[in-house]
């Protein structure tokens, strides 16, 4: 890091070569995982042509995610995590690979495809919330919402252009989308290997029950590491249109698959230029309200998008969708980050990742149930309400988030900080 920490926010994130570089391999790791998916959906149902194999195309990356959280968790403080992150990548590229020769030499089959896919979706429980608790100590604490910022701005692009990417190369042939994916994920581990990254685990303590579920004690009893976790999971459960955009292109704004295409990629479009002017705009005061106002947005944006019968302004609203909740990301992430000692980040990024999962998955199903029984409309519409309506009990619930000014977090003494 540059030796002067307390200048930060008049630097420009660049001035941080190993952030660069993290943020480098986020770009690339993320791009060739986007690239792989598109490729393994395809080739599952031309091999099968079933839409229950396609479902489980997601379970077996989901299953090990909510399993392996919490000893991930317990992993990421214990060890060096950057040694954790290149170990799981290269497990992950490992895997790719054999995608790629097996499509190329024709020996890859259904079975084969899923066995190689829960590999790496064990290898990225592990890497996920590693990953997350290596940005406290990349940068200095001011720059650290900037960097989460530009963090997310990869995951967008990655999530923009990597589908895109993977479905022209697909005309090439499976094979060609592995073999990109492999050498972005190679690329990717260059990075990390080459990263400066000053991490002292603590001494190690054997894997029980109290040391794996610490971080879940952590978290209940810390207000505002609760209520920030809790509102994204209800936030995102209860706001899941997204997954009902199908029916809304088709039925109700009576548009094709380029029409859809447009939809999918709006909220990530919103997301990703919001994440841009956040990383060169801090935060200074009112952090609390003003994630409580974006969450709000939030909701009004999916009620926007819910009444909407034209494709424009079904657009606009997911496009303020996804920038809303990017900069309400942001700062629920920044709170989680700075609130937590280095010592317990891995088991809090661990529970947190296990509420993202939970919300995005169960967000769909809610959504679908809702339309099964009210129509597409009516459950974006319950969806909306239903999000306003949970900001306004965690305004209550948690004042010390409503009144929350910056994100820094006054220092703790020694013996408040967990282990």
């Amino acid at each position: 890091m540059p030796p002067n920490p307390s200048s930060a926010n008049s630097e420009l994130l660049r001035a941080y070569p190993a952030f660069v570089h993290f943020w480098g391999a986020r770009l690339a790791s993320g791009f060739g995982f986007q690239m792989l998916s598109v490729a393994v959906g395809w080739q599952i149902y031309a091999l099968t042509g079933s839409a229950f194999d396609l479902g489980l195309v997601g379970l077996v990356q989901f299953v090990p995610s909510l399993l392996m959280a919490l000893p991930a968790g317990h992993v990421a403080d214990q060890f060096d995590r950057r040694r954790i992150v290149v170990v799981c990548q290269i497990l992950e590229w490992l895997a790719i690979t054999a995608l790629a020769t097996g499509s190329w030499m024709h020996w890859l089959d259904e079975k084969t495809i899923l066995c190689l896919l829960f590999l790496i979706g064990l290898a990225r429980a592990f890497e996920f919330p590693t990953r997350q608790a290596m940005v406290p100590g990349l940068v200095p604490e001011s720059v650290l919402p900037r960097a989460m910022a530009m963090n997310a701005s990869a995951g967008q692009v990655a999530m923009i252009a990597g589908p895109a990417v993977g479905g022209f190369l697909y005309v090439a042939g499976p094979d060609v989308v592995y073999a990109s994916a492999a050498v972005l994920y190679l690329l990717s581990l260059l990075l990390l290997a080459s990263l400066r990254y000053d991490h002292r685990p603590p001494r190690r303590e054997p894997a029980t029950l109290r040391t794996v579920f610490a971080g879940v004690g952590f978290i209940r009893a810390r207000p505002a590491i609760l209520g920030v976790i809790s509102l994204d999971l209800f936030a995102v459960l209860l706001g899941g249109a997204t997954a009902l955009l199908p029916i809304f292109a088709r039925d109700i704004l009576h548009t094709g698959p380029w029409g859809l295409g447009l939809l999918r990629a709006a909220p990530a479009v919103g997301a990703l230029l919001m994440s841009v002017w956040l990383a060169h705009h801090a935060m200074k005061r009112r952090v609390g309200m003003i994630m409580f106002a974006c969450v709000a947005a939030f909701g009004l944006s999916t009620l926007v998008f819910a009444l909407s019968d034209m494709l424009w302004l079904s657009l606009l609203a997911l496009a303020a969708l996804g920038a809303f909740d990017m900069v309400s990301m942001v700062i629920r992430g920044a709170l989680v980050q700075l609130d937590t000692p280095d010592a317990m980040r891995g088991r809090v990024s661990a529970v947190n990742s296990i509420f993202i999962n939970t919300s995005n998955q169960l967000g769909e199903f809610e959504s679908g149930l809702l339309a099964a029984w009210v129509g597409a409309v009516g459950s974006a519409v319950i969806g909306g309400l239903g999000t306003l309506l949970v900001v306004g009990l965690w305004m209550w619930m948690f004042p010390v988030l409503r009144q929350r000014q910056t994100l820094e977090t006054p220092r703790q003494a020694p013996g408040e900080e967990a282990t």
